[in-house]
């Protein structure tokens, strides 16, 4: 069962959002928020318009959950993470059932890969998605890999190497998982990891045969 959630993608210039605003009011955008900011002015008829473009990044974020309505649970995740418009579904992944791993006495998840176009530098998306975690009934992990609710890690973004207390990207442990490697090869199999510089595709095929069940979900 193929299911999307990706909305109509609007063509402008890569790698940037566009956004109208009043000519005087361009100083409310939050400080921080907006980089690389370029002001086209138009002289209209009746007003002074603006155009803004706003730098924007791709992330890669893995979904899953394995408690209650584990599909909707990722649906309603994925639709709070983009409310706000800063960031935007572009491509997703097909969605797997996929057993557990490290912790084995557990329900099998649901899994899928989503590929984002946002605004936000990492940590700020990083707050973004730990609020909607927290939203959706997450709140602790008692047990390490064990249920959960929702859960959505930031796999790559763009092509940084970020390693801080709060964040390591790309995801230290992606290149071992195949829920991870298997759906973000149907977005593109031709990524390349940026700290051991082979291809997902290279990487999925180095694991195991036996490892880690996934199935398309039905």
């Amino acid at each position: 069962m193929r299911d999307s959630f990706t909305p109509a993608i609007s063509s402008r210039m890569p790698g940037y959002r566009t956004a109208a605003s009043d000519h005087a009011n361009t100083s409310r955008h939050p400080k921080g928020l907006i980089d690389d900011l370029f002001l086209l002015s138009f002289f209209g008829d009746l007003a002074w318009d603006t155009l803004i473009f706003v730098k924007t990044h791709i992330a890669y974020i893995s979904v899953g959950s394995n408690i209650g309505n584990r599909l909707e649970n990722c649906r309603n995740g994925l639709q709070s993470l983009s409310a706000s418009g800063d960031s935007r579904i572009l491509a997703q992944s097909r969605i797997y059932t996929t057993e557990p791993v490290d912790y084995k006495d557990q329900d099998w998840f649901i899994n899928m890969v989503v590929k984002f176009e946002t605004s936000h530098d990492p940590f700020v998306l990083l707050d973004q998605i730990e609020a909607v975690q927290q939203a959706a009934g997450r709140i602790t992990d008692p047990i390490r890999f064990g249920p959960r609710i929702l859960d959505l890690d930031i796999i790559l973004y763009d092509d940084r190497i970020i390693d801080s207390e709060r964040l390591v990207v790309p995801h230290p442990r992606m290149h071992k998982r195949r829920f991870v490697l298997k759906p973000i090869c149907d977005i593109d199999p031709t990524i390349r990891h940026p700290v051991l510089k082979q291809e997902m595709q290279v990487l999925l095929k180095q694991l195991g045969d036996e490892d880690q069940k996934v199935v398309e979900y039905k």
